[in-house]
């Protein structure tokens, strides 16, 4: 993900070419920075990750917390400081997905001469170890072509790299068997895993799993790592507000990206409420991130390949979004809970009855 450039000083461009601008003095790289949060992400991620390897040897969901309320355990970790070992599978797999997304949209700046920084990578201690990665770009972007570009090498090489990795680990899965414990959370998986376990069926790889349906194997941590990478693209693919997919629209069509950025809004409401709350935080995002776009020159417009370009974004988007993220999974006395709007407010009269008890 890249955050929004400085605008131009004209908002009203007649010329037939990119503007020409001085080019801009770069400031000094905070590598220190750059390497402390990367080294934290690394530490974070390798917390979760161990803990998804140890339940993964053991034939458990990778999201099983042994009725421990954190999804962040790392007490757990640091009793044997051996085990964050355990977590270089899932760590380094997403840290390589992240990585080549960043530097995607940072090699096109250098290219295009457009001053941005090293990828800021954000450690957390949430499900995933990380709130992911971003550049910063200080520099404006002098055409319609180079916003394009910058937008969409991002995400292409993410997904490159994801969908390599999901090919092998979704082969080192394994089969779900008949003392498998339930899952606490479970994985809502997009159109891409589907099509993957289809082409190692067809392969005759993966021979353990490729007979299975996917609700029936254990996902291996890395495929968890490929999992989130895919999240990841489609979150920056949306099509809306100052998002990759904003850029690659308002590149295409400026004027229409008001609006198509509103409608991306609306339907991610409409998604919050039958699917996933997660949604809504989104759709707000989106909404605050569209007030502005900076001006960019007119001409040359984009044309040629980079159409098609923009047809595999949407093919993209359409193979790793999905609809309901994460899942409480069912029982035999309850449905599958999809933590969406809907759900919590058919939740709510039993709250307030609870809070209301003496």
């Amino acid at each position: 993900m890249s955050e929004p450039t400085p605008p131009l000083a004209s908002p009203t461009l007649e010329y037939d070419r990119p503007i020409p601008l001085p080019e801009p003095r770069a400031p000094r790289q905070r590598y220190w920075l750059h390497a402390l949060l990367l080294v934290a992400t690394c530490f974070t991620t390798l917390v979760v990750g161990a803990r998804m390897q140890h339940n993964f040897a053991l034939g458990r969901p990778a999201f099983l917390f042994d009725n421990s309320s954190s999804l962040f355990q790392l007490p757990w970790a640091l009793q044997k400081p051996a085990r964050l070992l355990l977590g270089i599978p899932f760590a380094g797999t997403l840290m390589l997905i992240l990585m080549a997304h960043e530097m995607g949209h940072y090699l096109y700046c250098k290219r295009y001469r457009v001053w941005a920084t090293l990828p800021f990578f954000i450690p957390a201690p949430t499900l995933i170890g990380t709130f992911g990665a971003f550049i910063r770009i200080r520099s404006p972007i002098r055409s319609r072509t180079a916003l394009f570009d910058i937008g969409i090498a991002g995400p292409i090489a993410g997904f490159v790299v994801a969908v390599g990795v999901l090919a092998v680990s979704l082969g080192l899965s394994k089969p779900i068997t008949a003392g498998t414990p339930a899952a606490d959370l479970e994985l809502g998986l997009p159109m891409i895993f589907q099509l993957m376990h289809r082409l190692l069926a067809a392969a005759g790889a993966g021979h353990d799993v490729a007979v299975l349906p996917l609700n029936r194997v254990l996902l291996h941590p890395a495929a968890i790592a490929a999992w989130v990478g895919m999240f990841a693209t489609a979150l920056n693919l949306l099509p809306g507000g100052q998002l990759d997919g904003g850029h690659i629209v308002f590149s295409i069509a400026p004027r229409a990206h008001r609006w198509i950025s509103r409608l991306t809004a609306i339907v991610l409401l409409i998604m919050a409420y039958y699917f996933s709350y997660i949604w809504l935080m989104w759709a707000v995002l989106l909404r605050l991130s569209s007030l502005r776009h900076p001006q960019v020159a007119e001409w040359p417009k984009v044309s040629g390949g980079r159409i098609v370009l923009a047809g595999f974004a949407v093919l993209m988007l359409a193979l790793t979004l999905m609809p309901t993220p994460l899942m409480q999974p069912a029982t035999a006395n309850e449905p599958a809970r999809h933590f969406s709007l809907r759900e919590i407010s058919h939740q709510l009269p039993g709250i307030w009855r609870e809070i209301r008890r003496p």
